[in-house]
């Protein structure tokens, strides 16, 4: 591989294109307030626009790996680190769509800590691609270290939000779209540490 310190390459830059703009979306994700079912198509319809420029990135770099003859990292390795950041922000748009289509209006607490968690793994993720767009490699491990951090608290936190669904919610639709909800964002979260165990992945061949 081609590890040259000296220079930035266009495979870290995409990749570092690619995380800015899941920071970006992460960051509108956690902030935008729902309050009415007026607000649910435009948070959806902008979650939607952070995916389909998330995905444009992710076809730019499977080109640049593609024409590429030398590539600073392994390009399975960059590969893995583009897919699963792109399936986090699918994750969040994906969940911006069950709200609304399920006209979930109402956000519960455990929503609101579930997207907090996610925005904090989302900064670290990004703190990290930002890493290894300067070659700093031995840096990447703190951030990688708190995103499972992060990941393991979203684990409780489906179960306690899942428990207490069962214990409170009487109707049975909302029962089955809150829960469908929880999971979706456990699953995201699993996705940010699939990112982690790619960037731990390049560091372990490349530091």
């Amino acid at each position: 591989m081609n590890f040259n310190k000296g220079k930035k390459d266009k495979l870290f830059l995409m990749l570092l294109d690619s995380s800015a703009n899941l920071k970006e979306g992460g960051q509108y994700f956690v902030d935008f307030k729902i309050k009415e079912e007026k607000h649910l198509d435009e948070f959806q319809k902008q979650m939607k626009d952070y995916e389909h420029k998330g995905d444009s990135i992710v076809d730019e770099i499977i080109k640049e790996l593609n024409n590429s003859f030398i590539t600073p990292i392994e390009r399975e390795d960059a590969l893995e680190l583009a897919v699963h950041m792109d399936k986090v922000l699918d994750g969040l748009e994906h969940c911006a769509a069950r709200f609304y289509m399920f006209n979930i209006y109402q956000i519960h607490d455990y929503m609101i800590e579930f997207s907090e968690l996610l925005n904090k793994c989302i900064i670290e993720i990004h703190n990290a691609v930002e890493l290894l767009s300067h070659k700093k490699l031995t840096e990447i491990r703190q951030h990688s270290v708190k995103i499972k951090e992060f990941e393991q608290k979203c684990d409780i936190l489906e179960r306690k939000a899942i428990k207490e669904l069962f214990q409170k919610e009487k109707d049975a639709i909302k029962l089955i779209q809150y829960k469908e909800i929880y999971e979706l964002l456990e699953n995201t979260a699993d996705e940010c540490k699939k990112v982690s165990k790619a960037l731990e992945t390049v560091v372990m061949k490349n530091a």
